[in-house]
């Protein structure tokens, strides 16, 4: 793995595309774009901190990641050092930090309050029930709430229901990678998480129930909340991802789950929630004849 591979692979640079057009889709939801300059400006800090953010995570995690046998994370094959994790760790949340500052206080202040969460959580907070879980669920929802802020200095309703969808969406997924993880987590660490307590099964039913919910809020937003209500471009692709969601966790719900196929659950999952990301940046643009 080349070094430039090897980076893009370390700050899961993916998760960064998906947080940026969380950004815009909250702008224009929103209710407008900010001019190209602030623009801009406003999608270096979510990009930045969330790579500086998986960096450290691996940088806390390089042990845990050799017990689950994690051997694509450049920490644990080698192609990375746990320095150059740290490095790249501090570049991008200071870069980001100081690009928030430019834009407004709101921004400031969330952006900081993200960058502050990810260490902490990559440092102690995922080794208590729940806190890192609902953590990471919730980084899902802050690029909506980074973009609603961004241009606005009020809360957006459709950017709240979107955030419950999103944020309930995120700690179903939180609790099946829980599931996939339990025994390199409880090796290496001695993580008493959510599976330690309750057993594979009983999880694995929890996130059938969030991911059932958001779906009924997706649904909602159909029949009442402009752009959304009534529109097909909405409903067919939120349609396919409700039923990709649904899949997963149905199959995930058996009394002996098929662990083969844990990364194509891992993946289905991440392919729904980019194509929900993409349909709530397609939505307004075609409702505002952009």
């Amino acid at each position: 793995m080349g070094r430039f591979a090897a980076l893009l692979r370390l700050t899961r640079i993916e998760h960064s595309i998906m947080l940026a057009i969380a950004v815009v889709a909250a702008e224009l939801i929103a209710g407008r774009l900010p001019l190209l300059p602030v623009f801009i400006l406003a999608l270096i800090p979510p990009i930045l901190v969330s790579m500086g953010s998986f960096a450290i995570n691996d940088y806390f995690d390089v042990d845990v990641d050799k017990k689950n046998k994690k051997n694509d994370r450049p920490l644990v094959n080698g192609s990375l050092t746990k320095s150059n994790a740290m490095l790249v760790t501090a570049l991008c949340f200071f870069i980001g930090i100081a690009a928030s500052a430019l834009i407004n206080v709101y921004s400031f202040v969330i952006v900081l309050v993200f960058a502050v969460f990810a260490y902490l959580y990559s440092y102690r907070l995922k080794e208590i029930l729940l806190v890192g879980n609902i953590y990471i669920a919730f980084t899902m929802v802050i690029p909506f709430i980074y973009g609603n802020y961004v241009v606005s200095n009020a809360p957006n309703a459709n950017i709240i229901l979107i955030s419950i969808v999103i944020f309930l969406s995120g700690l179903a997924r939180e609790i099946h990678g829980m599931i996939r993880d339990f025994k390199g987590d409880f090796k290496a660490r001695r993580i008493k998480n959510l599976v330690y307590y309750v057993g594979g099964r009983m999880s694995a039913y929890l996130a059938f129930l969030l991911y059932i919910e958001a779906i009924g809020v997706s649904l909602f937003m159909f029949f009442f909340l402009m752009p959304f209500a009534f529109n097909l471009a909405y409903l067919m692709p939120i349609a396919a991802v409700d039923a990709m969601l649904l899949y997963v966790s149905i199959m995930q719900l058996s009394k002996k789950p098929d662990k083969s196929k844990f990364k194509l659950y891992r993946n289905l999952s991440l392919g729904a929630m980019a194509l929900a990301l993409i349909t709530y940046l397609v939505v307004p643009l075609v409702y505002l004849g952009i």
